[in-house]
């Protein structure tokens, strides 16, 4: 296949696999179960709800300014600037993202009672909840078994909430907020990875795509947003460590890179695939030493639950035992093995899939060449490759049928690398074809996140 056709042929892949992934279900009465009810618009867990809402003008002005002037700021923004404009841009675009449903939309997910929050306002004893909590994940410990949400993830993920509503945040409103303004950092916190991995360039032009992501329609007050800002700043921190002058430096970050990659396995049974990720920063940066530190570091969140009676490891079993005893036994695996990679192609946007037909071409070049630009190149190759490899995992264990949109949001932001080995002629048009995306998804479907 000639180079120039590529991400074309990677655009209509993934359109066509979007397309298959909502077709398939409603032309052949084939019952997926994207959800528990009737209500599913395979292969999303959302429901088919078109609607205008008062965030839509403020969407549609962040989408016409954040396309035609975005690029430009991103290339000629002092660095540290850069960072904080990001930052606050990733969160206005959420934010009106959300109030298109309007004021629910913020509010209503962390308020479902299969949630963590409802479930936070009621803990009054944290060494309580840690020495049961593995003795309450299965549908027999009812009528005192976890929520779906809390049985499905470590206590890590529940114990956050505990900490807002302690804090005076625990409203669905200021809860939703907080969540909101943590995942806004988790574009810097990838812009600071690249700069760290010796590709300035690249980020720079990746902010954009980065800041109107279409995951922002799932970020913006999702659990899950909390853990891929950490997972993100994990991630910032190794690549810190691997290219640290100071030998105490690089000890220090790899310590704290440890310790918030660490915490996203106490959010998340999937998130030690995080691994994947993390040899990719390694191999970028080309030392390997702060790996030991990481892994040793990564262990204190976890002793420090094992310590109040939570073990990781005898805990695993008994979701895997509940997870069959759910909707996922219903859920065809014929389907979603599939299924899931359309449900990641609506997150992440289907410009993302074009990118990965381009970036062979990038992997092959790579290797034939050492300059700086290649140096960069090579660095968003690994990690779109650390991100490709996570998914393939997560997909091969069969844990994760169905709600991907979602549960894969940690991998997002670098999978959306991808888009930076496009052609140069590509790079307007696919920024707002993923802005375009974004807007679709957000007013056509009740996204449930």
């Amino acid at each position: 296949m000639a180079t120039g056709r590529a991400p074309l042929v990677g655009l209509l892949a993934t359109l066509l696999l979007v397309a298959a992934g909502v077709l398939v279900p409603l032309l052949t009465g084939w019952q997926v179960h994207p959800r528990d009810d009737d209500l599913g618009f395979a292969p999303t867990h959302g429901i088919w709800q078109p609607g205008l809402g008062v965030g839509t003008p403020v969407a549609l002005a962040l989408a016409v300014a954040g396309v035609r002037w975005g690029p430009r700021l991103a290339q000629r923004l002092p660095w540290g600037r850069l960072l904080l404009v990001s930052a606050v841009a990733a969160a206005a675009w959420m934010l009106a993202l959300a109030l298109v449903d309007g004021p629910s939309g913020l509010t209503r997910a962390l308020g479902n009672r299969w949630e963590y929050l409802p479930t936070a306002r009621e803990v009054t004893s944290v060494p309580e909840l840690l020495s049961t909590f593995t003795a309450r994940i299965p549908y027999s410990a009812a009528p005192d078994n976890w929520v779906t949400h809390v049985a499905g993830h470590p206590p890590g993920a529940l114990l956050f909430f505990v900490a807002l509503v302690r804090l005076g945040l625990g409203g669905d409103l200021a809860a939703g907020l907080v969540v909101t303004a943590v995942a806004a950092t988790t574009v810097p916190a990838v812009l600071v990875a690249l700069r760290a991995l010796g590709a300035p360039t690249a980020a720079r032009a990746a902010a954009p795509y980065l800041v109107l992501s279409p995951a922002a329609v799932y970020l913006c007050v999702s659990a899950d947003a909390v853990f891929t800002a950490t997972a993100a700043w994990g991630l910032a921190t190794l690549a810190l460590a691997t290219t640290a002058r100071a030998a105490s430096a690089r000890t220090a970050w790899a310590v704290l890179a440890g310790l918030l990659l660490g915490t996203c396995v106490t959010f998340s049974y999937g998130l030690p695939l995080l691994g994947t990720l993390c040899l990719a920063v390694l191999a970028a940066g080309r030392r390997w030493t702060p790996l030991p530190v990481a892994a040793v570091s990564a262990l204190v969140p976890l002793l420090l639950l094992l310590a109040g009676g939570y073990a990781i490891w005898e805990a695993y079993p008994v979701l895997v035992e509940r997870y069959w005893d759910g909707i996922a036994s219903r859920r065809p695996a014929a389907y979603w093995s599939w299924g899931n990679l359309a449900a990641l192609a609506v997150s992440a946007g289907p410009l993302v899939g074009a990118g990965l037909a381009a970036a062979g071409r990038w992997g092959r070049e790579v290797t034939a060449a050492g300059d700086g630009a290649a140096r960069e190149r090579r660095a968003v190759v690994l990690l779109v490759a650390g991100a490709a490899a996570f998914v393939l995992l997560a997909s091969l264990s069969q844990m994760s049928k169905g709600e991907v949109e979602r549960i894969w949001l940690p991998v997002v932001p670098w999978m959306a690398l991808a888009l930076l080995a496009l052609p140069p002629r590509w790079a307007g048009p696919a920024l707002a074809g993923q802005v375009a995306w974004a807007l679709v998804v957000q007013h056509l479907l009740y996204t449930s996140w």
